[in-house]
């Protein structure tokens, strides 16, 4: 995780030979807590209906703490474990940095500001709740929040190598949880081992980092 002189190196999740030789070789300063804090504070009140586009564009994007690739596997991982998965990958990426404590003070900064604007926004909505005009801005911000997600999910897939088994087990996953309405643990528990199946020996392609 971290090299000496305070520097830290961040390898990606799949390290197999050959794959992504420049998010391999990227050599990223080691931040602290306070700076993780910040940053993930940053995210989280930049998201406001919707945390998951502005942590790509934020991590991948502008700060390049993580490449595209290695944004996909963090947040599969983080989907599968329990708890939300933007929450998770906070901690994962803290923990890079700066271990126990990098991933706490990343994932309080995740949190702190969020849980204070609930707190605010739910007792200005019992008294204000049933207007028209806020129950236009709430609709309006569930639009944009679904725009966002949508997008968000085709600049995932669009780094992605095209193959007919990936996509096979997408639209099972598809027709599991939006057609069947089947809960996401059956869906997971009856995929991940389709697809670790199907996909075994196959190696990333190179070069759809970014």
């Amino acid at each position: 995780m971290r090299a000496a002189g305070g520097r830290a190196q961040v390898f990606p999740v799949n390290d197999m030979p050959g794959t992504e030789p420049a998010a391999a070789d990227r050599v990223q300063p080691a931040m602290g807590c306070a700076q993780l804090f910040w940053m993930f504070s940053h995210i989280t009140m930049l998201g406001f209906g919707g945390v998951l586009p502005w942590m790509y564009r934020v991590l991948v994007d502008k700060r390049q703490v993580l490449s595209a690739q290695e944004f996909r596997e963090l947040f599969a991982l983080g989907q599968v474990l329990p708890g939300p998965s933007i929450c998770n990958m906070a901690v994962m990426v803290g923990y890079r940095h700066a271990g126990v404590a990098g991933g706490a003070s990343a994932l309080a900064g995740m949190m702190l500001g969020p849980m204070v604007l609930v707190i605010l926004l739910g007792l200005g909505y019992e008294s204000h709740g049933r207007s028209p005009v806020l129950a236009s801005v709430l609709a309006g911000m569930s639009a944009a929040a679904c725009g966002l997600i949508v997008v968000m999910a085709l600049r995932m897939a669009a780094g992605l190598p095209r193959r007919w088994r990936s996509g096979m087990v997408a639209l099972l996953a598809l027709l599991g949880i939006a057609v069947m309405h089947l809960p996401l643990w059956l869906v997971l528990a009856a995929l991940a081992p389709l697809g670790m199946l199907l996909l075994r020996g196959e190696q990333p392609v190179a070069g759809n980092a970014r």
